[in-house]
């Protein structure tokens, strides 16, 4: 059938209608027409595959990748990269006020990748029966490659030596540099502006820090010098073994639940004892803030709250409870992931009841 494609939706697959049904069809920009075959059909909408392009964006341009359409990784090298960024900060606004009922989400502009290719510090390859690479767009089924367009010239040096290895079966990690293995943000250049941006947010805030699923203390080495202290809060013994390794002596760093700890450090801070304003990062896995720490941070209101998501949806979700106690000062979106469909954002809120001022 053909079809007028109106918008895409965040995951990448654009949006039609046909006989009063969404249909999502992947590969394809707003304001193209298209021709699709029905894949599935479900109670309330319709997967199409491509068939052909009969009007093509003017954002349109030529795939790098020579696996792009076949492999699950990028979903956007279709498009230019301007109007990826202008389609990822639509997706995060509207996210905000379809979920977070945010109806004008205070939103700055998107801070974007200095690199469209080759950014990725790190990628995971699968070994099984001979095949090395990335899983197949919706499936569990491999397809091998001999390198990825959005890895780094070093991370591609490393696949070219496993391919040359003939390695067992399993899961294998690629890095540009050796080093711990902890979590690192996959972007070198835009996680370098996360930070930057943080620290602008945190203003004048000096007192405690405190930093919640820290790893190796990503955000608190770089904001150590300004707070007096500084707690960071992580499940990973390994990671906190390395922030504790050159920690300065304002520093402390504990490898527990972050769900009882981040509890029992704010129930610790009053205005007595604290010197100045206290901030807290969260920066969770993809499925956002659990209730119980939603509900510590509403008890025990930092000055100021630094969110950290990998995913809109969760991100919106959770700020739909927060802004019951806390205004959201701003919500900026980060393209740490260029041509995929991820999107990082950094949500800045500032507690509605300030701790009095001191006599």
């Amino acid at each position: 059938m053909e079809l007028q494609i109106t918008d895409v939706a965040f995951g990448g697959k654009g949006v039609a209608r046909t006989n009063g049904k969404a249909v999502f069809v992947p590969y394809v920009i707003d304001g193209e027409t298209v021709r699709a075959n029905i894949a599935h059909e479900h109670k309330k909408f319709l997967e199409a595959e491509l068939d052909s392009i009969v009007t093509a964006s003017p954002h349109r341009v030529e795939p790098r990748c020579p696996y792009f359409g076949r492999c699950g990784g990028c979903v956007y090298q279709q498009m230019d990269y301007e109007h990826q960024l202008a389609l990822k900060w639509r997706q995060v606004k509207e996210t905000l006020r379809r979920i977070g009922g945010l109806q004008e989400p205070p939103m700055r502009p998107f801070i974007p990748s200095p690199i469209e290719y080759e950014y990725r510090n790190r990628i995971t390859v699968h070994v099984r029966d001979s095949l090395i690479g990335f899983f197949r767009r919706e499936s569990n089924k491999l397809l091998d490659i001999e390198y990825c367009p959005i890895a780094s010239n070093e991370v591609n040096a490393r696949l070219g030596e496993l391919r040359r290895s003939h390695p067992r079966d399993g899961h294998y990690s690629l890095r540009a540099r050796l080093g711990p293995r902890v979590f690192t943000q996959a972007n070198d250049a835009v996680a370098a502006a996360m930070l930057d941006l943080v620290d602008r947010l945190l203003g004048s805030a000096n007192g405690t820090l405190i930093d919640a699923y820290c790893g190796a203390g990503f955000f608190s080495k770089r904001l150590r010098r300004r707070f007096e202290r500084v707690i960071g809060i992580d499940w990973d013994q390994h990671a906190i073994s390395i922030a504790r390794g050159d920690a300065n002596e304002n520093e402390t760093y504990v490898a527990a639940d972050v769900e009882t700890e981040l509890g029992a450090r704010l129930r610790s801070i009053t205005p007595s004892t604290d010197e100045g304003n206290t901030a807290v990062i969260v920066d969770p896995p993809a499925p956002g803030l659990s209730k119980t720490i939603l509900q510590t941070l509403i008890e025990h209101q930092p000055t100021d709250l630094i969110y950290v998501s990998c995913n809109p949806a969760t991100l919106a979700r959770d700020l739909a409870t927060l802004k019951k106690s806390f205004g959201i000062d701003s919500v900026t979106p980060l393209d740490m992931f260029p041509q995929t469909a991820e999107i990082e954002c950094v949500a800045h809120l500032e507690t509605k009841t300030a701790f009095p001022p001191k006599l």
